[in-house]
């Protein structure tokens, strides 16, 4: 029998829910972490999937973010909108108004195309302070090039970042549409590159240290699981993250990707990801600045002395 836990679009596409039990990491996140990307997804009954959407997944609280959270040791984060709502961004604004004011918000690009300013403004009061545009036509979540213009003008307006999701394949494939940006642009997984290739030749991790050399680019250390060839506890995933680090540590952050979207095996238990970190880390020094001082100055948040 299938699992009922399992939700997605047929009955051949199916995805996974979090791992129910969070467990304490090995070293909890430091006071001040921020948690760089999650998404609250459901009750589907309250937020409806938009028409057309690419996925559906099952059901993921503010409560049961909290849960992990605390479990991991993170007081602060940012909720980011999935395509799965596209436009309709109730959610983030409920989960916003349930989190508190050590939580931020990140818009899907959508909503350019169909927000008027007045309620692009409403979403800044509610704590949004960033859009994440995607590339990936499968997705169905794509801007026309007059509408991706549109939005960097209200991006710059509103004083708003920009969020990559990269492609399947990696960032290089959409590098074109955004590179030539001042604004901050915050890069996800790690680029996505190919973690069978040393990064010294992996085209996505080239071109990221490339784009953090003009100083408005930032990378977020996340999805090693699903970047990984080898499997837990993802060794080979190391060395690109640290090559990234090493390019411009002063612009990584770190996001769970909780309750990790699409997973078409069980997700891991998010601690395991925060000890991934740890991997990736040489110092306390760069676990501290990586969790809050880099995403404190890139989020709006109050960046601790």
């Amino acid at each position: 029998m299938r699992d009922p836990r399992l939700v997605g679009l047929t009955d051949v596409e199916t995805y996974h829910p979090f791992h129910p039990e969070p467990r304490v990491p090995q070293r909890r996140a430091p006071p001040g972490a921020i948690d760089a990307q999650f998404h609250i997804l459901g009750p589907a009954a309250r937020y409806p999937v938009r028409p057309g959407a690419a996925y559906e997944m099952p059901t993921a609280t503010p409560v049961a973010l909290q849960r992990m959270h605390a479990a991991l040791g993170f007081e602060r984060g940012v909720v980011v909108q999935t395509t799965t709502y596209g436009a309709d961004h109730r959610v983030v604004i409920d989960a916003l108004q349930s989190l508190g004011a050590n939580y931020r918000g990140c818009a899907n690009a959508l909503v350019f195309e169909e927000a008027d300013d007045a309620a692009l403004e409403a979403l800044h009061r509610a704590g949004i302070r960033g859009a994440r545009f995607s590339f990936r036509q499968a997705l169905g979540a794509v801007l026309s090039r007059p509408a991706f213009d549109h939005a960097v003008a209200r991006l710059r307006e509103l004083g708003w970042y920009m969020k990559i999701q990269p492609e399947q394949a990696g960032v290089i494939e959409s590098a074109s549409w955004f590179e030539h940006l001042d604004i901050p642009v915050l890069v996800d997984h790690m680029g996505r590159p190919d973690a069978a290739v040393p990064p010294d030749r992996e085209p996505n991790i080239r071109k990221l240290r490339s784009l953090m050399e003009r100083g408005n680019f930032w990378v977020m250390l996340s999805l090693g699981e699903k970047i990984s060839k080898a499997g837990p506890p993802w060794p080979d995933v190391v060395p690109h993250a640290r090559a990234l680090m090493d390019s411009h540590l002063e612009r990584c952050v770190w996001g769970s990707d909780w309750p990790h979207p699409v997973s078409r095996t069980p997700p891991p238990n998010d601690a395991d990801l925060l000890e991934l970190l740890d991997r990736f880390v040489g110092s306390d020094d760069e676990r501290e600045r990586i969790l809050v001082h880099n995403p404190a100055r890139l989020f709006g948040f109050e960046v601790p002395a």
